[in-house]
């Protein structure tokens, strides 16, 4: 007797275990928990195999769940570029979303893939730039969609993440002990006022080590050990590190992660995006603090 694997099941099974469990899966794959748990049932009595294990708090995959994940990734993999290849590609709409620079990742590739995934047809067209500029564009109507960083929310703001604002320098630094403390910011950073308004509120002097728009300078100033900065943490590179909040520098106010544009959307496609972004964001933690000494 033939048996034939289902591809929408396959992709339930792949994202669960991804996921982790039938409960995030689900919600990533718009179906219900049960849906899906149905969906993993049946693929088990066709194989005639357990694939999850459930006996644990947690759902893991079986030994032979470990080895049906690599097939059923090719499968599900093949079969998306078989859509893709054959159909009609030409888009049939567009989403403008603009996102400042330090909060593109982890977040945002993360979105675009599982909303290609969703809208195949639909060109995301996105934007980098700090906050100050993205809401002057956004004003304008240049973006459909944005995300800033602030320590408030505008007006229209919807707040969908809050992240700890940290002093970074580069690993094992010192410029952070020098006075008047040497500083390395765009010139339209918005976490440069907040900086140092703190600095000011503490009675610390400083300077600016560099004027540019270029954020690459910043970063490569900092790294060298030629300035401190702030960013958000967990954003920071692999070459720079938080500095403790116990080396005397003042600590600065958490940062909003607010979403514009969501109110007022004119296709559906659009408040998908926006809805992928909460999710995307809903899902992040805190970095762990390192302590420069």
């Amino acid at each position: 007797m033939v048996r034939n694997l289902d591809i929408t099941t396959l992709r339930s099974f792949v994202a669960v275990a991804e996921y982790g469990g039938v409960t995030r899966a689900a919600g990533f794959l718009h179906l219900t928990q049960s849906a899906v748990s149905m969906q993993m049932k049946r693929l088990e009595e066709l194989l005639g195999l357990e694939l999850l294990d459930r006996s644990g708090r947690t759902i893991a995959l079986t030994a032979e769940g470990e080895q049906m994940l690599g097939y059923a990734r090719k499968m599900v993999a093949l079969n998306d570029e078989v859509i893709s290849r054959l159909t009609d590609q030409a888009f049939e709409g567009e989403v403008l979303l603009g996102v400042p620079h330090d909060v593109v990742h982890p977040v945002i590739p993360q979105v675009l893939k599982r909303f290609s995934l969703s809208y195949p047809r639909v060109n995301v067209n996105l934007c980098t730039s700090n906050t100050r500029d993205l809401k002057t564009e956004f004003s304008r109507g240049a973006f459909d969609l944005i995300l800033t960083t602030e320590t408030g929310a505008g007006e229209g703001g919807e707040t969908i993440h809050s992240m700890p604002l940290r002093w970074v320098g580069a690993p094992d630094g010192a410029v952070w002990r020098q006075r008047p403390l040497r500083l390395g910011f765009c010139r339209n950073c918005s976490f440069r006022p907040v900086a140092t308004a703190a600095l000011d509120q503490a009675g610390i002097e400083w300077e600016m080590a560099l004027d540019s728009d270029s954020d690459r300078t910043v970063e490569a100033t900092v790294s060298a050990d030629l300035a401190v900065g702030v960013l958000l943490e967990g954003t920071q590179p692999s070459y720079q590190e938080l500095i403790g909040q116990g080396c005397g520098l003042p600590e600065l106010p958490m940062q909003h992660i607010n979403l514009y544009g969501a109110e007022r959307v004119r296709a559906p496609y659009v408040e998908e995006l926006a809805e992928f972004i909460r999710q995307g964001f809903q899902g992040l933690w805190a970095a762990p603090l390192r302590a420069a000494s």
